[in-house]
């Protein structure tokens, strides 16, 4: 079985505090769990081999406060670097963890742009003209299971046909129909989506149904020709702290607007709905 990012994290905060020894067996590696196990060490817990297959986890009786600085956010840096990607964009990024993107890296040099580590936590990327590649999505240190949905989106426009493979979680492309609503030619087969690249996407209003769909639709937004504008936006502020006022800061025309349609189970808000177009 693949192993789970929020299972080995929960396992391992209640075993700081457990009596006795604690092994976690394949254990998730991702990078966030071993910042929790590095955050939870400095507070006073004992704990080894975070980053592999095996943790250890020695109970303490107490944990004390600490301050303690995050890792940066790979998948928001993974969606700017797709988003500079579609729009043929050169943008430089700080701060960032190189490390942490390889996989996602890869693809984008795969699939046509230049990435260059400047400085130990600087990423520039200078794209160039899109070419199909083929992506499956795997645990850590494999490609990103949260960034197949914009990658589908940057490869809607790619010369050539691929495949997307997601082998991690079921029902995993229900962005592929807003996608195909913008224009594209994709078609989902099982846990497959088929991409015949198409020369462009045009604006059309379309729904986010999961975080990383609402961030793939707003990637899609900025590389389309015309408006487009995204409901579902609820699921996008989950995962992204103003993603449309740090894309207005790099040249993007986002705004949020009123939502013409109420979302199921909201109250009407001026936050609802999203609209992006082409620098």
């Amino acid at each position: 079985d693949y192993p789970s990012v929020g299972a080995t994290e929960t396992l391992l905060m209640a075993a700081t505090l457990a009596e006795g020894e604690t092994t976690l067996e394949n254990a998730a590696q991702e990078p966030e769990v071993v910042d929790l196990a590095n955050f939870c060490r400095a507070m006073g817990a004992q704990i080894s081999g975070a980053g592999t297959k095996t943790i250890s986890i020695s109970g303490v009786s107490s944990l004390h406060s600490v301050d303690y600085p995050i890792i940066p956010d790979r998948i928001e840096a993974g969606t700017f670097l797709v988003a500079g990607a579609i729009t043929h964009s050169e943008l430089s990024l700080y701060p960032v963890i190189p490390e942490h993107l390889t996989a996602v890296i890869a693809k984008l040099r795969a699939i046509g742009s230049e990435v260059m580590v400047e400085e130990p936590n600087r990423l520039r990327i200078i794209p160039n003209k899109l070419r199909a590649t083929d992506i499956e999505t795997l645990p850590y240190p494999g490609f990103p299971t949260d960034m197949q949905a914009q990658f589908t989106a940057l490869l809607a426009l790619s010369e050539g046909n691929c495949v997307v493979s997601e082998t991690v979680f079921e029902n995993r492309l229900r962005h592929v129909a807003e996608l195909n609503r913008m224009g594209a030619d994709i078609r989902v087969k099982g846990n497959n989506a088929i991409i015949r690249g198409v020369p462009m996407l045009s604006g059309a209003p379309v729904v986010g149904t999961d975080l990383r769909a609402s961030a793939a639709l707003v990637v899609a937004g900025l590389g389309a020709e015309g408006i487009t504008t995204i409901q579902g936006l609820r699921h996008l502020d989950r995962g992204y702290d103003d993603l449309e006022g740090k894309l207005r800061q790099l040249g993007a025309r986002v705004e949020r607007v009123p939502a013409q349609i109420e979302e199921e189970e909201l109250p009407p808000t001026p936050t609802n709905a999203m609209t992006a177009t082409q620098k």
